[in-house]
C-alpha cells in the first residue's frame, strides 16, 4: 500500500489498524466497528469514483446525523472529493446557492427525514444547476453498509475502482467546505485544509480530555463545525472513542441514548440546554455517565450555567468559536466563576487576537471591541469570494469576526454581542438583509426591516416590521411566501409589526435601534398585562 499523507482519512485508517474491533459509530439502526467502517469507506469511495467523481470535485452533503453521513464524508476524503456540508434545516434557497457557489457536481440527500420531501427539493435544485451531474440518495437501513447509497432513480452504484487508483491526498490540500453563519446574506464557504482541521480536532480533543473511553453523543447536527470538529465527531474518532449519533437533541431522543450507551461527552446550544435542564428533574434515564457538557453557539447566562453541575451531574465547558477557525474553551482547572461567566480562552498559544474600535484601533484592556483573529487553524479567505475577502480580512491577515468581546486579565473572552446585522436565534444565525430582501418581494410589502427581540428560551427571536402596499399581509401569509421562496424555517419571522413608515437615522438609514427598542418595550408591556 502506498504511503498516505496526514489527512482526515488517515485518522480513520490509523484507528482501524490500532483498534479494529472497537465500536466507532452507534445509531438507532446499527453499530459499526473501526475496521468495518474503514473497509466500507474504501468500497464506497471506489463506487463513487466509478460513478465519475474525482479529486477536486465538490459534492453538497445534506444529511442528518447518521452512519451514512460519516461513511460518506470519509469516502469523499479518501477520494479527494470536497464535501460541502449543508445543515439539515437548509432548503431550496440555501442549497441552490451552495451548489452554484461551489460549482457542485453532486448532491447527496436522505431517503426520508422528518417528513420532508428531499427528492422534490433535489429536482428543483438540479433544474437551476446544469453542472449538478449526480443526485445520490442515502438511507436504506435494511441493507448492509454497501447498500446505503443509491443514485436518484434507484439504480445501483457501479462496481468500485480499487483504492490503488485513487490519487495521493495532500495534508495541505482542501479537505472540506464549511458554512459561515451567513451574517451578511447567503452563507459563505469556508475552506478547511486537512492540516488545519486536523490541528483543530486534535488540540480540541486534548483540551477536552478525550481518549479511547470517550463516548460522544452527537446531538447537534454533525454537519455543523461545533459537533463535527470541536472536538466533536472527528475529534472522538481521532482518539479511538465511540460516536453515538442522535436524530436530534431533544431530551426524548438524547436521554435514552446517554443511559444506554453510557455517553460521557456531548455539546449543546443554550436553548437546548434549557430543555435538558427542564427534563432532567423528571426523567428516569440514568445520566450518571455524563462527565462533560459543552455549551456554545450563543451567549449562556450565568444562572443557567450554574445549574449544569447540580442538575445534570457533569462539568460545564463554555465554548466560543467559529467555523472560520478560532476556538475558545474554558478549562478543567479554571475557577468556577470563570467557567460560569466567560466563553473560554483560545485553544492555541499561537492564536493572535486583537480587540479594536470602529477605526480598528486597539481598545484599552478589558474594554469591549470587535474581535480580530489569525492563527494556525484560522482561514485567510473565504472560498471564491475575493471581493468579500477584501473587507472580511485585514491586509495583514486578521479575520474580522464581527463579534464584540472583552478580554479578562486571565485571557478569557466574554462575548458581548455582534457588530453585524444578524439575529442569533438560539445559535442559528439569521441574516437580516437576506430575509428583508425576500420580504420586500411580497406584492403587499412596500418596505421591510427585520430586528431581534429578546426571548427567554432562544435569546433572540426575529420581528419583521412591514410597511404595507395596499392590504397588509398576515404573518402566516408571509411565512408561506418565504417558505415558497425556499427559506429555512429558522429564518421565518417570529412576529409581524405593521407600521405606516420605518424610522430613519440622520443619514437616511433605517433606524433599527429604535425598532428593536420599541419591540422590546412592547414585549415588556405585554408580559406585565398578563400578570
Amino acid at each position: 500500500m502506498k504511503r498516505r499523507a496526514d489527512t482526515l482519512d488517515a485518522v480513520l485508517r490509523a484507528q482501524a489498524r490500532r483498534l479494529p474491533e472497537r465500536t466507532a459509530l452507534v445509531s438507532p439502526e446499527r453499530r459499526v466497528g473501526y475496521r468495518e467502517l474503514d473497509a466500507a469507506v474504501g468500497r464506497l469511495a471506489g463506487r463513487l469514483a466509478a460513478l465519475g467523481l474525482a479529486a477536486g470535485d465538490r459534492v453538497v452533503v445534506h444529511l442528518p446525523n447518521s452512519i451514512e453521513f460519516i461513511l460518506l464524508i470519509f469516502s469523499l476524503f479518501r477520494l479527494g472529493v470536497i464535501p460541502v456540508l449543508a445543515l439539515p434545516g437548509h432548503r431550496r434557497n440555501e442549497i441552490d446557492h451552495l451548489c452554484k457557489m461551489a460549482e457542485a457536481v453532486g448532491y447527496v440527500i436522505p431517503d426520508s427525514c422528518a417528513g420532508f420531501d428531499y427528492t422534490t427539493l433535489a429536482e428543483a435544485v438540479r433544474e437551476g444547476n446544469p453542472g449538478l451531474r449526480h443526485v445520490i440518495v442515502a438511507g436504506h437501513p435494511d441493507g448492509d453498509l454497501d447498500e446505503l447509497f443509491l443514485p436518484s432513480g434507484g439504480s445501483a452504484l457501479p462496481s468500485y475502482r480499487p483504492e490503488s487508483e485513487f490519487p495521493d491526498p495532500r495534508s495541505e490540500g482542501l479537505a472540506l467546505l464549511l458554512l459561515s453563519g451567513g451574517t451578511t446574506g447567503a452563507p459563505k464557504l469556508i475552506p478547511r485544509t486537512h492540516r488545519d482541521y486536523l490541528y483543530n480536532i486534535r488540540e480540541s480533543a486534548a483540551v477536552c480530555g478525550l481518549d479511547t473511553d470517550t463516548v460522544y453523543l452527537a446531538a447537534l447536527p454533525a454537519a455543523h463545525n461545533f459537533a463535527l470538529g470541536c472536538p466533536g465527531v472527528l475529534g472522538t474518532l481521532a482518539v479511538g472513542g465511540t460516536v453515538v449519533l442522535a436524530p436530534d437533541a431533544s431530551p426524548d431522543q438524547a436521554f435514552p441514548l446517554i443511559a444506554r450507551e453510557r455517553v460521557t461527552v456531548s455539546a449543546l446550544t443554550p436553548p437546548l440546554l434549557t430543555l435538558w435542564l427542564a427534563e432532567a428533574a423528571w426523567t428516569d434515564a440514568d445520566l450518571s455517565s455524563l462527565r462533560l457538557l459543552q455549551v456554545g453557539g450563543a451567549r449562556l447566562g450565568r444562572a443557567e450555567a450554574a445549574r449544569v453541575g447540580p442538575e445534570l451531574g457533569c462539568r460545564l465547558q463554555q465554548v466560543f468559536g467559529m467555523a472560520e477557525g478560532l476556538l475558545c474553551f474554558t478549562r478543567p482547572d479554571d475557577p468556577e466563576e470563570t467557567v460560569l461567566t466567560t466563553q473560554g480562552r483560545p485553544l492555541s498559544a499561537a492564536d493572535q487576537l486583537r480587540v479594536v474600535d470602529g477605526e480598528e484601533r486597539e481598545v484599552a484592556p478589558g474594554e469591549v471591541g470587535e474581535l480580530l483573529v489569525r492563527g494556525p487553524y484560522t482561514v485567510r479567505g473565504y472560498y471564491r469570494a475575493a471581493e468579500y475577502n477584501a473587507t472580511a480580512f485585514t491586509a495583514d491577515g486578521y479575520y474580522r469576526t464581527g463579534d464584540l468581546v472583552r478580554i479578562t486579565p486571565t485571557g478569557h473572552l466574554v462575548v458581548e454581542g455582534r457588530v453585524k446585522d444578524v439575529i442569533n436565534r438560539g445559535g442559528e444565525k439569521v441574516p437580516a438583509a437576506e430575509v428583508e430582501d425576500h420580504l420586500s418581494a411580497h406584492p403587499s410589502v412596500a418596505q421591510a426591516a427585520l430586528v431581534g427581540m429578546p426571548d427567554q428560551l432562544l435569546g433572540e427571536r426575529s420581528c419583521a416590521y412591514v410597511v404595507p402596499h395596499g392590504t397588509a399581509p398576515t404573518l402566516p401569509e408571509l411565512s408561506a411566501f418565504l417558505r415558497e421562496r425556499g427559506l429555512a424555517a429558522y429564518k421565518l419571522p417570529d412576529r409581524l409589526e405593521v407600521v405606516p413608515a420605518l424610522p430613519r437615522t440622520g443619514a437616511g438609514k433605517v433606524d433599527k435601534r429604535e425598532l428593536a427598542t420599541g419591540i422590546a418595550a412592547r414585549l415588556r408591556a405585554e408580559r406585565l398585562a398578563r400578570t
